[in-house]
């Protein structure tokens, strides 16, 4: 028993001895050893300052996505590529309201939907106007699907929507620009060539780094979806919410199935409409950004292989002014593993410290790039497994450059060591 423990605790010896000379000789050669660094040092701080930038850029976008809604799911229609409807008119493609009356019935994964449709159009209250807000058209569930809620007033109705009341929901942009007063329920406001009556203050669109929403000016009116459609029957969407992010697909299929049999597509025919996912699309985003960090971070990294030229060039340096002294070891019965053992761990120890020095830089350079002014790079930060990545691929080169150097002090013959000027 006691012979199998010895092994290790003289191994571990025989390590700890090696990082004490090793520190000893790193720390009488100062200069040489941090220009000898340079290489690992400049590798790292530009891996980590790359990895930590585009986890910013992919922290900021996700925090987007999670504003905007992960669950949910567009519906639009379009002409299929093949198939008999490919030349088919826009009024046999587009959708018709009637199609989705019972789509909560026969897709259980779904939450909500709402149809939407949207125009610009100019809004006037008194002698003051906007020659162009953003109108609108949606149902009730809108509210809930986008987690908007109401400043002040009431949603629409059942009996607004079924009887196309000119009602509206305005912003608190509008509102102010208008003039308007802070309880403005039952006033009225003229969009385009008609009159509307103000129901509620819906609150502004949360502000998100990418793709504006709650900046700038953006005037925002809300209308009934069959009020206009009866006006004017446009071209609409379906927006609509699963019941969890994860039941996304499971949704989209059953949307698929039921649009199919409505719309009355035969079997093996193209669909003449889209289904999309917000989950979907953020999988897709994780996996690019993960493909474009690897590939940067490799690109970047090609420095510490050149750091690593650099390691093995003052090892076989070191090893050359070191031959009496390793001469002499054998001599007094030091074995050729204690020798490669010591001087590839004094590569591994120099790499090491010129990674612990390349990751402090990268912070420092982290740090200001999170200062750049409208870089949206705020949320910039180098992830733990990046400095472990560092630290272990700065060991790697350590252990690949610095073998050769180690091999040769270990084979160098004792007798010419001894000899050596």
């Amino acid at each position: 028993m006691k012979f199998l423990l010895s092994i290790p605790l003289a191994f571990i010896r025989l390590v700890l001895q090696s990082v004490h000379l090793a520190t000893s000789q790193i720390w009488a050669n100062k200069v040489r050893s941090v220009l000898t660094t340079l290489g690992i040092i400049i590798g790292v701080a530009s891996v980590t300052a790359v990895i930590a930038a585009l986890t910013g850029l992919k922290t900021t976008i996700m925090a987007d996505l999670e504003t905007f809604g992960t669950n949910k799911v567009f519906v639009g229609p379009r002409w299929p590529d093949s198939g008999p409807m490919k030349n088919a008119s826009w009024m046999l493609i587009k959708f018709k309201p009637e199609q989705f009356e019972s789509l909560l019935e026969h897709c259980p994964s779904v939450k909500a939907f709402t149809r939407v449709s949207g125009f610009s159009e100019s809004v006037r209250y008194g002698e003051r106007s906007i020659e162009s807000a953003r109108v609108t058209c949606v149902d009730t569930a809108w509210l809930d699907i986008e987690s908007r809620s109401l400043l002040e007033g009431r949603p629409f109705s059942l009996v607004d929507e079924t009887q196309g009341r000119k009602v509206c929901l305005i912003d608190p942009l509008l509102r102010d620009k208008l003039h308007l007063d802070r309880d403005c329920v039952d006033e009225f406001i003229i969009i385009g060539n008609n009159t509307f009556r103000i129901v509620g203050v819906i609150e502004e669109r949360p502000s998100m780094a990418f793709g504006g929403g709650g900046r700038g000016e953006n005037f925002e009116v809300f209308i009934p979806f069959l009020t206009h459609y009866r006006m004017d029957e446009p071209w609409f969407h379906i927006m609509a919410a699963s019941r969890t992010p994860e039941l996304s697909d499971d949704a989209k299929a059953e949307i698929t199935f039921f649009l199919r049999k409505t719309r009355r597509i035969k079997p093996g025919d193209p669909d003449t409409f889209r289904v999309q996912t917000v989950e979907s699309e953020v999988r897709v985003f994780k996996r690019v950004m993960g493909t474009i960090t690897a590939v940067a971070g490799g690109i970047v990294g090609i420095s510490l292989i050149v750091g690593g030229v650099g390691i093995m060039n003052i090892m076989l340096v070191s090893v050359s002014e070191r031959t009496r002294e390793i001469g002499l070891r054998k001599a007094v019965g030091a074995k050729g593993s204690a020798i490669l053992t010591q001087f590839l761990i004094e590569a591994v120890v120099l790499c090491c410290v010129g990674g612990l020095l390349g990751v402090g830089f990268g912070q420092v350079i982290t740090f200001f790039v999170t200062k750049i002014p409208k870089a949206n790079l705020g949320q910039a930060h180098i992830p733990g497994w990046a400095v472990l990545m560092s630290f272990g691929f700065s060991a790697a080169v350590g252990i690949f450059f610095g073998m050769f150097p180690a091999a040769k002090a270990a084979r160098l013959d004792p007798i010419e060591a001894l000899r050596h000027e």
